[in-house]
């Protein structure tokens, strides 16, 4: 399976921003990319979901259902959202739609939830779902305080599992002043030996923003 698997070092550090903007970066470039949101929760009617944002970036070539198998309603993790409506996630069943839009396009992107060990299953987590689609993974991670910690363990969790790391993005998802921004990028390539692909602003308007994450990840990541 030719793609990318999107991990985050938390929840709402922006892997849904980053994740359209590489699709869509793909897409302009001429690669016949969609993104899938195995499972998502916090789902709220009337509101646009990741799923929705990711449906949209991939040029809706595919049913939302395709791209997103499973949705709920607790914003909880994905197991434990499943539980309290009385449904299973199962991790056959992603693994299998993921290769059933591999056969049809060029690449996949699989964005998880939250971190990578968040449950996915009753008995799997999103680092579980990686290894059974044998994806490079990018690491979104917060640009703030406490990353250089986060990302580490993150990038730890990956090199365990034989896992390859595509690349780390810092994105500072919103405008507080944090004196520690200036040295994360510096910390954590230091502390991974990994150097990061892009260090992201904060711009309040979002289209801008959209437009300034494909300039700076156009061709940073392959497929």
């Amino acid at each position: 399976m030719r793609g990318l698997f999107v991990t985050g070092t938390d929840t709402g550090v922006g892997k849904t921003e980053v994740s359209c903007a590489l699709v869509a970066a793909a897409r302009a470039a001429g690669v016949d990319m969609v993104a899938m949101k195995p499972a998502q929760s916090g789902v709220t009617p009337g509101e646009p979901s990741d799923a929705d944002r990711l449906h949209a970036a991939s040029g809706g070539v595919e049913p939302l259902e395709a791209l997103c198998p499973y949705s709920f309603a607790a914003p909880l993790a994905p197991a434990v959202a499943a539980r309290l409506e009385g449904r299973a996630v199962s991790l056959e069943a992603i693994v299998e739609r993921a290769r059933a839009l591999a056969a049809r396009h060029d690449a996949v992107l699989v964005e998880g939830a939250g971190g990578l060990l968040v449950p996915l299953t009753e008995r799997e987590t999103y680092a579980d779902l990686a290894v059974a689609l044998g994806l490079p993974v990018l690491v979104v991670a917060r640009a703030g305080l406490g990353t250089v910690n986060h990302t580490a363990l993150t990038v730890e969790a990956l090199r365990a599992r034989g896992l390859v790391l595509a690349g780390i993005v810092l994105n500072r998802a919103c405008d507080l002043d944090d004196p520690s921004v200036p040295y994360n990028a510096g910390e954590i390539a230091r502390v991974t030996g990994c150097e990061l692909i892009a260090s992201l602003p904060y711009a309040r308007d979002i289209a801008e923003r959209q437009r300034f994450l494909r300039s700076r990840l156009a061709g940073k990541i392959q497929f």
